[in-house]
């Protein structure tokens, strides 16, 4: 019994001892890590700053591993993965970060945000609606709506981005008038490519009820009835945009004379183009008033005159190569060298340029097919502006 109690008591100080030691290790292997998180920490933040993403990628890793539980990291590295056009790593930080327990709310949102940013910027449009869908009643609700109205504009998809953009608009983010005319619009040139002319019209003649101040259901509603051979209607409904100086009238000048034409009201139409000619002078317009006045011997002579009256306010190549693409036909005084040189000088000048993001095309668009905006063409030439 003596020995074992001896024992004992010279025991219970090593076990001390020992215990004491473990602890101090633990401690300095703590301090160690917390030292090494936040220095990787600055460390990626240095480099980010001064723009070498590969090594703050490298850096971010490093505190990832020495503090799993750190979202705040995750989401930065995150961010620069898909900034990086890493998405796939993305994908996988961001669904890491969702599949923990105990995210916040609130960091389980931003997590599914930037999944859906992940999903967007790759291309994946179908998994991004998915991801999108998931945000609705939260803080990102309006952004994630915002995004697949544009998923939707994109794929074609016009009913359901009317549907969202509709609950945009109750959410008080914007007016969407204008852009349902066009979705609507959309939708009667699908059908009538399809032969549904019937529903087309009737989808052009609501967006004109709807949004009164919208240019382009009158416009194709009136180039329909035209093909339809119903010049009288066509006439009336494009007239109303001349009658108010609309700033898209030129666009509609030359479906204007010819429903004229057809429908023998040449002089009326003569009147509405001169005014609105009067107000805002333009290629367009005049050309439509030329076309008019070209029925007759003595109004094709007249017409020639009226690109130099054009010419004397307005230095205009295109108005120049017309008068001499006229006067070579009438008088065969112009050389076809030098008339062919003059029209392939104004085929830059007679295109329509995106005032958004400069894309030029040859005709005009109501969605830029090159940065996505809706309106952003002005309805008059690049010589014009």
């Amino acid at each position: 019994m003596e020995l074992d109690l001896t024992w004992i008591l010279l025991g219970l100080p090593a076990a001390f001892a020992l215990g004491w030691i473990a602890s101090r290790l633990d401690l300095r292997q703590m301090r160690i890590a917390n030292r090494q998180a936040p220095r990787a920490y600055f460390k990626g933040l240095n480099y980010l700053l001064n723009e070498q993403q590969d090594k703050a990628i490298d850096a971010f890793i490093e505190a990832v591993q020495n503090d799993p539980d750190t979202s705040e990291l995750h989401f930065a590295l995150g961010n620069l993965f898909r900034r990086r056009g890493e998405y796939d790593r993305a994908v996988r930080v961001h669904e890491h970060l969702l599949s923990r327990a105990d995210l916040s709310s609130a960091d389980r949102q931003r997590a599914q945000h930037g999944l859906a940013l992940d999903f967007l910027k790759a291309g994946l449009l179908d998994r991004a609606e998915e991801a999108l869908r998931k945000l609705e009643g939260t803080s990102y609700e309006g952004q994630a709506r915002l995004a697949r109205l544009a998923i939707y504009e994109r794929s074609r998809e016009w009913p359901e981005a009317a549907r969202v953009a509709r609950l945009l608009e109750k959410s008080g983010e914007a007016n969407f008038d204008m852009r349902m005319a066009h979705y609507q619009c959309e939708q009667a040139r699908e059908a009538v490519q399809q032969g549904d002319v019937a529903q087309a019209q009737q989808l052009l003649t609501t967006a004109m009820q709807a949004t009164p101040d919208a240019a382009r259901p009158r416009i194709l509603l009136g180039q329909l009835q035209l093909s339809l051979g119903q010049p009288q209607a066509a006439y009336e409904t494009l007239s109303t945009l001349f009658a108010h100086a609309h700033a898209a009238a030129p666009l509609a000048a030359a479906s204007l004379a010819k429903a004229a034409q057809a429908a023998g009201l040449t002089p009326q139409a003569t009147n509405l183009l001169e005014t609105h000619y009067g107000k805002q002078p333009g290629i367009d317009v005049l050309e439509a008033i030329v076309a008019l006045a070209s029925q007759t011997p003595e109004g094709s002579a007249a017409s020639r005159q009226r690109f130099l009256k054009h010419l004397d306010q307005h230095a205009s190549l295109m108005a120049a190569t017309r008068w001499l693409s006229d006067e070579g036909t009438a008088t065969g005084h112009v050389p076809a060298p030098v008339q062919k040189a003059l029209e392939q000088a104004i085929r830059p000048l007679a295109r329509y340029r995106c005032a958004a993001c400069g894309f030029e095309a040859k005709e005009h668009f109501w969605h830029c097919p090159g940065c996505q905006a809706w309106d952003s063409y002005p309805p008059r030439r690049i010589e014009e502006l």
